[in-house]
């Protein structure tokens, strides 16, 4: 029997991969555990455009995240990311440009004909998808569910594999905390289809499509352990960023905001780690649903090999 703690992405990744592979698995998460800070992401699966402040191991890795969703959850969004920048910021565009690969230029109306006139050109990553992470998490569970996997909020049974996040930290001494804020919207006067990345020197965002005219806007880093509400702050700068990209969003009605705390390791890097009885799955800082199917992948391969030479 192997025990996963937790129930975010990491955490249903890693017991679907293990029950995949021939493991018997639950899932054990306390009835009054927070919801995971993987309930406020954006779900992008951009290894492409993380590798502008992201080691290449996420690019060329993260890669396999796409494949990996569409065979497991339904909803995933294969349109690939258009980032833009405004004219006065068109050196960071360039900047973008330089630092990551797998894209193209292009005049953005082409591909989203709502944003006539308002960008001249723009960098497009056709290989990039993105889904609604909710969704997608309520899909694992039900599959695991199907599949047999009890979820409870007892004590492990069997070997233990720590997803927990940022609750790890008590047992994960260098696990720090980055505040990461977000607002949804419903602005039905929208109709982007694919995620869009505006380039700010100041204030970043992203805006990605949730359906029938919703939209997911973050997200902000904040190296903070603060945890609680989103601040005015936050919100100002996400709306005036989608704004700059699409004026209809000043009409759009704020339907939800939410703040979560994301675990990272010191080099942001994510990381399997043994620590005690325990094996650590964590650290995802802010690629979560692009390397978690990478890990847990990893670990089915571990745990495989252990249990065969133990037999």
């Amino acid at each position: 029997m192997i025990s996963v703690l937790g129930c975010g992405v990491v955490g249903l990744c890693a017991a679907t991969a293990l029950a995949e592979a021939g493991h018997e698995v639950e899932v054990i998460a306390p009835d009054d555990a927070p919801a995971p800070a993987s309930h406020l992401a954006g779900g992008m699966l951009a290894p492409f455009c993380e590798g502008e402040s992201a080691p290449d191991l996420v690019v060329t890795r993260g890669q396999a995240a796409v494949d990996w969703w569409v065979g497991h959850v339904a909803g995933v969004e294969r349109r690939g990311t258009l980032v833009l920048a405004p004219p006065r910021d068109a050196v960071e565009l360039d900047r973008f440009a330089r630092a990551t690969r797998g894209h193209r230029w292009i005049v953005p109306e082409t591909l989203e004909p709502e944003l006539s006139g308002r960008f001249a050109r723009g960098l497009f990553f056709a290989g990039e998808a993105h889904l609604d992470p909710r969704a997608a998490l309520d899909d694992l569970r039900q599959r695991l569910l199907s599949r047999g996997v009890p979820f409870g909020a007892g004590a492990p049974r069997g070997r233990i594999v720590d997803c927990r996040g940022i609750a790890a930290a008590d047992r994960l001494p260098d696990l720090r905390a980055v505040r990461g804020e977000m607002v949804e919207v419903m602005a039905p006067e929208v109709a982007l289809t694919r995620t869009v990345r505006l380039i700010h020197p100041r204030f970043p965002c992203y805006i990605v499509p949730r359906g029938a005219g919703r939209f997911m806007i973050g997200a902000t880093m904040v190296e903070s352990a603060r945890s609680g509400p989103v601040t005015a702050r936050a919100v100002m700068e996400l709306l005036s960023a989608a704004w700059t990209v699409h004026p209809a969003f000043a009409e759009a009605e704020l339907i939800a905001t939410g703040a979560g705390l994301r675990p990272a390791f010191p080099d942001n890097l994510p990381a399997i780690r043994r620590a005690g009885d325990r094996i650590h799955v964590n650290g995802m800082y802010r690629h979560g649903f692009l390397m978690a199917p990478v890990l847990a992948t990893d670990l089915a391969a571990i745990m495989t090999e252990e249990m065969t030479h133990a037999h």
